[in-house]
């Protein structure tokens, strides 16, 4: 039984769960044109038939014109943590790339101070059921994009306790493989930040090594470690986290029947596994679905159900002082 319980989301994007609603305000906030329903469905929401990760990730180029300001910013963080406590959550990471955000002339320094304000708003307006909140701030994979890729790092740094908790490396997995990123994160090790990366999900299991050989903490997906029994050992073994986002994986056809799902494996090898949303609006669900297709699915027991939630609480980056 899922509801009632304290949730946590390790790996929600913020780009990728502006709800209809926030959509339209945002819209309306910079004087832009309104769309109908079926035009935000259409420009926010995966379709059924969507092939691969690079088709879901189309997705994301509306709610980025929505993103350009410092404004727009601070209030859809802000929104985004209300939506999310009103759903039962009682902590929460949100995602985002600065460098996605600067086309109308910010800084990556303006949008992450933007988008901390937007977690000390929402932290004066919660209800008082207690949710926290921090701030993982991602990388870009691409060909051209060291410079900015360097910029989000000393963001970080710059930031980390004062609402970012971490960095991560975002973007088509398949298209630039992880092992091109290392002096990213020989630039995070430096300066102490913590750091989860994308793996594993359209890339298969040389992912996720090449992540664990950089340090991280966490790995972003990492469903495809099932192909290597070797690193499912290894997973297990050093307790790293896995931040599983079941729709968001079926939905990019990284598995064809939700019942190939490998939960049953992780949970029996001991693998720190938790459940998450990715994005909400692209992929439709909330922490609670995602948990309770998980349970249906697997016909979960409490205590396996209490296991998850557990892992996301150990999971949890340090506040650094917070």
């Amino acid at each position: 039984m899922i509801k009632g319980k304290k949730l946590i989301d390790l790996h929600v994007h913020l780009d990728g769960s502006l709800s209809f609603f926030m959509a339209r305000h945002l819209a309306a906030m910079q004087h832009m044109d309104q769309k109908t329903d079926a035009a935000l469905k259409d420009l926010l929401v995966v379709p059924e038939d969507c092939p691969d990760l690079n088709a879901y990730l189309t997705k994301f180029q509306y709610p980025s014109q929505l993103l350009q300001r410092e404004e727009a910013l601070t209030w859809s963080v802000c929104e985004l943590l209300r939506l999310q406590e009103s759903q039962g959550l009682v902590y929460s990471e949100i995602r985002f790339a600065p460098q996605l955000h600067t086309k109308l002339g910010l800084s990556q320094r303006q949008v992450v101070g933007a988008a901390v304000r937007g977690l000390e708003a929402f932290q004066k307006l919660s209800s008082g059921q207690g949710m926290d909140a921090g701030l993982i701030l991602c990388c870009m994979r691409g060909n051209a994009n060291k410079k900015e890729n360097m910029e989000t790092v000393a963001a970080a740094a710059e930031y980390l306790g004062k609402g970012v908790v971490a960095l991560d490396l975002a973007g088509a997995e398949g298209l630039f493989p992880t092992e091109r990123f290392e002096d990213v994160f020989k630039i995070a090790s430096k300066y102490d930040i913590p750091f989860t990366i994308h793996a594993g999900e359209a890339d298969g299991p040389r992912s996720i090594w090449k992540a664990l050989e950089f340090g991280a903490e966490r790995i972003g997906h990492g469903v495809r470690c099932i192909e290597d029994p070797v690193l499912v050992r290894r997973i297990a073994a050093d307790k790293i986290p896995l931040e599983l986002c079941p729709t968001s994986n079926m939905n990019t056809k990284i598995f064809k029947n939700i019942t190939d799902y490998p939960l049953r494996c992780f949970l029996e090898e001991g693998i720190k596994a938790t459940i998450n949303t990715d994005n909400m609006t692209v992929s439709g669900v909330t922490v609670e679905s995602e948990l309770e297709l998980m349970e249906k699915t697997f016909d979960l027991k409490d205590d396996e159900i209490e296991t998850l939630l557990q892992n996301s609480r150990d999971a949890v980056f340090d506040r650094q002082g917070e």
